[in-house]
This record gives C-alpha cells, structure tokens and sequence, in this order.
C-alpha cells in the first residue's frame, strides 16, 4: 500500500493529505500527523484509546524514527511529529489491514496527515 503526497495547496491521495500547516511555522521541514490503529487503556473507570507506535524508515529502508504516537496512555490525539524536508516510509498498524508500509513526501513547512483506515471515506481536503 503505497501512497504519495504532490504539489498543490491541500491534497488527498488514498491515504495520505498533505497542506498548509494550521500554525506559524519555520520553513526547515515539515510535519507529520499519522492516525494509526488505537489500543484500548484503561484508567480506573475511564477508557481512553491512544493512537498505536509506528515507525519512521529512510526511502533506502534504514530506522530513522520510532513515534509513540500519544503523549500520555489517556491521550487520543495522534503525536505531532517534526521531520526535515525528503521522502520517508511509514510502517504502522491500521484497524482494517493489520501492518501497512506507506511512502510519503514531508515538504517544507507542510503538514501531512496519514489516516491508515480512510480509505473508502469521502475526505473534505481543503
């Protein structure tokens, strides 16, 4: 499963919308937002579901990044992940297909957002 982010404005393409970040920010790379599969925790009688760990690999398959991908074990929110300009590799867990490998592009002062299980969904990328 391989996805790939272009040059326009706000795009999406299979899995993976790339746009102008929400925030100031410097031009020296990009960031990443990837919503993976979550894992049920539980804090006394409050239920949270984090997001799951991925991996970050180099296009030539060397480890550059592991992500937690939450803050906290209550947080839900997927981690925000700073990453100089290139091409990278995504390997992380979707609810639907189970481990996924995904190429992206980080492109400087860009925000790109990988929703692992949106396939099949209508995306307001705008």
């Amino acid at each position: 499963m391989m996805a790939q982010a272009e040059d326009t404005d706000s795009l999406f393409i299979g899995l993976v919308r790339s746009g102008p970040p929400d925030h100031g920010t410097g031009l020296a790379g990009g960031y990443l937002f990837v919503y993976s599969a979550t894992d049920q925790v539980s804090d006394g009688d409050l239920p949270f579901n984090p997001h799951s760990s991925y991996l970050i690999y180099t296009p030539d398959g060397k480890l550059f990044k592991s992500v937690e991908n939450h803050m906290l074990r209550s947080d839900e929110i997927p981690e925000v992940v700073r990453l100089p300009v290139g091409s990278y590799v995504i390997e992380a867990r979707s609810e639907g297909d189970g481990y996924v490998r995904v190429r992206i592009v980080i492109k400087a002062g860009r925000q790109t957002i990988l929703d692992l299980d949106s396939r099949g969904k209508e995306s307001s990328a705008g």
